[in-house]
């Protein structure tokens, strides 16, 4: 295991840390806290008297660097040549477009589609005028679609480790660590309606099975 050491705390991308002494540091600790119990579909409701749009501001920093981090153990196993298209599995493919850089959608590599999708999350994450972190900033209108957008190609990230890398996450003995990831994923955006259920299909079958217990 010690040669996994160094890599499992290799992120694909610098983190996004939320500031300390904050109040989304403390939804955030909140989270955690939630997490820690075990109830999944608990830990993710509104808690009381907190504003939507900042929980799921928290909550999406917390999913990008989480995916960042699965992503980063894996990054030697995807390349140009093991992916050469962003699939998952066979049926699914996806072209990226960020709609400002790249207005027409181009069909690329795994590795390369990852990276404009994070570089491009990032990008929003940073934005003081979509994810404010000062207290009393409000949220742009368009927060939520936003949000909805970046959650839905989050989502495209476990799809294509879940298809494409499954064995060396297992190799990895990382598979628990995913899947609680994912699962915790699932739960957040089923329970505000995130992501359209026909963006879900490429895992249709796993969603069931993680959430199927919880009901």
């Amino acid at each position: 295991m010690s040669s996994f050491g160094g890599r499992a705390n290799k992120t694909f991308k610098p983190k996004k840390n939320i500031p300390e002494g904050s109040h989304q540091y403390e939804l955030l600790k909140h989270a955690e806290a939630t997490l820690g119990s075990g109830n999944l579909r608990m830990a993710v409701m509104l808690p009381e008297g907190e504003d939507l749009n900042e929980w799921v501001a928290v909550n999406t920093v917390d999913f990008f660097n989480q995916i960042n981090m699965l992503y980063g153990t894996i990054t030697d196993f995807c390349t140009e040549e093991s992916c050469p298209v962003m699939s998952a599995g066979p049926k699914y493919e996806y072209h990226w477009a960020d709609g400002t850089n790249i207005k027409k959608p181009i069909k690329c590599s795994a590795p390369k589609y990852i990276d404009y999708l994070m570089t491009w999350v990032q990008d929003q994450l940073d934005d003081e005028t979509l994810f404010p972190s000062k207290i009393g900033v409000p949220f742009k209108r368009n927060f939520m679609s936003v949000a909805k957008t970046i959650l839905k190609r989050l989502f495209r990230v476990y799809a294509h480790i879940y298809h494409q890398h499954f064995d060396s996450v297992m190799q990895l003995q990382e598979e628990a660590h995913l899947n609680t990831s994912f699962k915790h994923f699932i739960f957040f955006v089923q329970e505000f309606n995130l992501i359209d259920r026909k963006e879900l299909v490429p895992l249709q079958e796993l969603i069931e099975k993680l959430t199927t217990k919880d009901r």
